[in-house]
């Protein structure tokens, strides 16, 4: 697996999504604009690295504050904050970084500024070690539920490329294969931007884990003729009722799965729960360039000029279409996700065995 995002030579070297599979090129961020131009360009997606990639710019923009005052510094600091906060509404990770960053100046107040940066560094670099730990964790939880010979449907793409390495639904995918099981994936193209063909698609090639590429209007299709056994995917932000919000196509999966008697998985760090969110109506759906829709890749024109277009780039799956929510912690019923916020919960007493 290629980095999706790290540190080089006291920069930031972020792997230009919007290229592959065709190339494999880095852009070498210098500043935090570009790493939050980066954001919102797509050039880093998916809500664990989009988490780790603020978390950098922070730091990264923390370096060229010269203020003396620790006032002074978190006044810039802010600054750099909400605009990287700007970038991506949906995606509860880039607030959940921030405020990580935030916290860590606070609590480090009395420390020298040059030192307070530096940790900032060590911070952000602890999010991606982090990251990639808790991916390994949900695969193992989640690859419980994959039985040898299954045949999983994912969309839109929740692996390596979209955390600091692994994956979250692909974790899953390859924790089972690392397992032994003899799978395979079916990999909707997940429109507009093609997340499922261009990455997805690539990553478990990458693995030699057996793909087939469908169309998205072609999974109940397959589901009907008894092809698919379940489906899992990622989650943007996953909030109290066990909503979750994720790449626009999501909820039809679902409603096919639940139609068709086939389990549906979410693969959620709890990094992307936020519990201050009661039900999936509440949470801010991004709206993207119409260009996304009536051009391929921005280049060619597939729709006629000045038509109406919409673009959400997430859409919402009601908790009772969900079968299980796995995270780090283990796997939950969506109703119980509430309980991960709760003091004095036994965890081991709500987990799905």
């Amino acid at each position: 697996m290629i980095p999706t995002i790290e540190w080089k030579d006291g920069f930031i070297n972020m792997l230009d999504q919007t290229k592959l599979p065709i190339e494999i090129v880095y852009a070498e961020c210098k500043d935090y604009q570009t790493v939050a131009k980066g954001i919102k360009e797509l050039w880093v997606r998916g809500a664990p690295a989009i988490g780790i990639a603020a978390a950098m710019g922070i730091a990264l923009g923390a370096q060229r504050i010269k203020a003396e005052s620790f006032d002074a510094f978190y006044e810039e600091l802010t600054t750099i904050c909400e605009h990287l906060a700007s970038t991506r509404p949906t995606a509860v990770n880039l607030f959940w970084a921030i405020e990580r960053m935030k916290v860590l100046v606070k609590k480090n107040k009395g420390e020298d500024i040059e030192a307070i940066k530096k940790k900032l560094i060590d911070e952000s670099q602890k999010i991606l070690d982090e990251d990639i730990e808790i991916n390994k964790a949900m695969g193992r939880y989640g690859a419980e539920f994959i039985k040898d010979g299954d045949t999983i449907l994912t969309h839109c793409n929740a692996g390596a490329l979209a955390t600091g390495g692994y994956g979250t639904a692909l974790g899953v995918i390859r924790a089972a294969w690392e397992q032994g099981k003899r799978i395979k994936v079916f990999a909707d193209e997940t429109r507009p931007i093609l997340q499922g063909a261009r990455l997805t698609a690539w990553e478990l090639m990458q693995d030699k884990i057996p793909v087939t590429l469908i169309t998205d209007n072609m999974a109940g299709h397959f589901m009907k003729k008894g092809v698919i056994d379940l489906a899992i995917v990622g989650t943007d932000r996953t909030v109290a009722n066990g909503d979750v919000a994720n790449k626009i196509g999501t909820y039809s999966v679902a409603v096919l799965c639940k139609e068709h008697n086939i389990p549906f998985y979410v693969a959620a760090p709890t990094s992307t729960i936020d519990l201050s969110i009661p039900s999936g109506e509440l949470i801010p759906i991004e709206e993207r360039n119409p260009i996304e829709v009536t051009h391929i890749f921005g280049k060619t024109q597939i729709a006629p000029d000045n038509v109406k277009v919409a673009n959400p780039a997430f859409d919402v799956t009601p908790a009772k279409y969900i079968t299980a929510i796995i995270t780090e912690k283990g796997s939950f019923r969506p109703r119980d996700i509430r309980k991960l916020g709760e003091n004095n919960v036994d965890i081991e007493k709500v987990r799905i065995k």
